[in-house]
């Protein structure tokens, strides 16, 4: 057990840690520099160095990477009935959700005074890339959140990448990216999927915006290529952060912290409570679930390396705790749930009450599963609607007294800053508007 400062807490004990931040970092510099080669040779020579990417990491190379409209017909006739219902399911709740949202969202036009009119316009960003996984686990719900969404807010262009999983396209995720409503389908995976969407290539024409989750390797490609299109966020290895006290059991907290635990070997899962008991016993849960979970051998190396329980006083410190981290999911199950929505500030995604987890979130009731991660949640939320819209302004006077008004204000206020320049801008239309006579170069009165 060891005390540990965080913030401006100096009380709570780790009962278990994980990797250093000095070897997470050794990690991450290592990842950056392939990715950079990686970029820089997609840049360069285009479709050549993507296949030749498919090829090493994939051991996949068609003839065309692009699905044929034939071939997305013949792949969803692979999957069941009941798959093709869950799926269609999945996406009623996200579409439904997201339009909910683009609602809430409200071109405006105000007169802030006589003859002065301000407003501004929704517009979608005209094509997106999504990424949705699919070389480990078939990530079928990625392409609900990132093509769904992209298409409630109407971009004109989607296009979906997603790598082949073993050996071939997923019939279940392509289905999911064909009824999501993606324009263009391509099954090329990793850095040389969003290279290409992003840099463009003699047969994929670049986007303007990269959305979706991903390995690594994935989330250092969007950051380095973040400026020449936009992204949705830093969506690195999946986090997650259970907050609990005595009102539930340890089988439980076990049970959500290896659920996310799974997603890949870097995946840190942190257990905060103010329950001594509750803490140790998980500790015991955890050691014998992972004798029976199919996919022990991914969570247990990140339960090893980045799991963690963090025994806390209180729930101010629980919270302040909680805050600090900024996890991507926290789930919370406390006697004061809606006291934690309250005051959280900085996370991906809240998860309250012990009859919900972040499995809904991620795979069926709607909210999206794309979230901030190594503390991006503190400044930035989930990937939703409303980032595949860009907000503009606009203006217009109406008349030539609110034209000499904001004129005069105008012509003042940039001789202050020493703009001339600017300063005529607004003295041009004083005298043009209001028969007045501003000398050059000075400010109007």
């Amino acid at each position: 057990t060891k005390a540990k400062l965080i913030g401006d807490i100096v009380s709570i004990k780790y009962l278990k840690q994980g990797k250093t931040d000095a070897a997470k970092a050794i990690d991450d510099a290592e990842v950056s520099e392939i990715v950079k080669n990686t970029l820089r040779s997609i840049e360069d020579r285009g479709d050549e160095a993507v296949r030749e990417f498919a090829e090493k990491f994939d051991n996949y190379t068609p003839k065309s990477f692009k699905l044929t409209q034939t071939e997305i017909d013949n792949l969803i006739k692979q999957v069941s009935t009941q798959d093709l219902e869950d799926i269609k399911f999945a996406q009623e709740q996200v579409r439904n959700f997201a339009q909910a949202q683009r609602d809430s969202m409200k071109d405006i036009e105000v007169e802030t005074m006589p003859g002065v009119i301000l407003g501004h316009k929704n517009i979608p960003v005209q094509s997106v890339g999504c990424y949705i996984p699919a070389g480990k686990f078939p990530m079928v719900a990625s392409a609900h959140m990132s093509v769904v969404t992209a298409s409630v807010a109407k971009v004109p262009r989607i296009i979906a990448c997603t790598p082949p999983y073993k050996g071939s396209p997923n019939p279940a995720v392509i289905a999911a990216m064909h009824l999501g409503g993606a324009h263009d389908i391509y099954v090329i995976g990793g850095i040389q999927a969003v290279g290409a969407m992003a840099l463009g290539t003699e047969t994929i024409d670049p986007v303007d915006m990269l959305v979706g989750p991903g390995n690594a390797f994935v989330a250092e490609a969007k950051r380095q290529l973040f400026g020449k299109v936009g992204i949705d966020l830093f969506a690195g290895p999946t986090e997650t952060m259970v907050i609990a006290d005595e009102t539930v059991d340890a089988e439980l907290c076990a049970t959500d912290l290896l659920g996310q635990a799974e997603h890949g070997y870097n995946s840190p899962a942190v257990l905060v409570t103010n329950n001594k008991n509750l803490a140790e016993e998980t500790i015991s849960e955890i050691d014998r679930i992972l004798k029976i979970l199919p996919t022990a051998e991914t969570a247990s190396v990140s339960w090893e390396e980045y799991g963690e329980i963090i025994l806390c006083d209180s729930y101010d410190e629980m919270l302040d705790v909680a805050n600090e981290i900024a996890s991507e999911h926290v789930q919370v199950m406390t006697d004061r749930d809606d006291w934690f929505l309250e005051n959280m500030h900085s996370y991906g995604a809240l998860f309250l009450g012990p009859r919900t987890n972040v499995s809904n979130g991620d795979k069926v009731i709607g909210t999206n599963h794309t979230l901030p991660t190594k503390k991006a949640g503190r400044y930035t939320g989930g990937l939703w609607v409303g980032k595949y819209l860009k907000t503009h302004s606009y203006q217009k006077i109406t008349t030539d007294e609110a034209a000499v008004k904001i004129g005069r204000y105008c012509s003042r206020l940039c001789m202050l800053e020493s703009f001339v320049g600017h300063a005529e801008q607004a003295n041009i239309r004083v005298r043009r508007y209001g028969g007045e006579d501003v000398p050059y170069g000075k400010a109007a009165q």
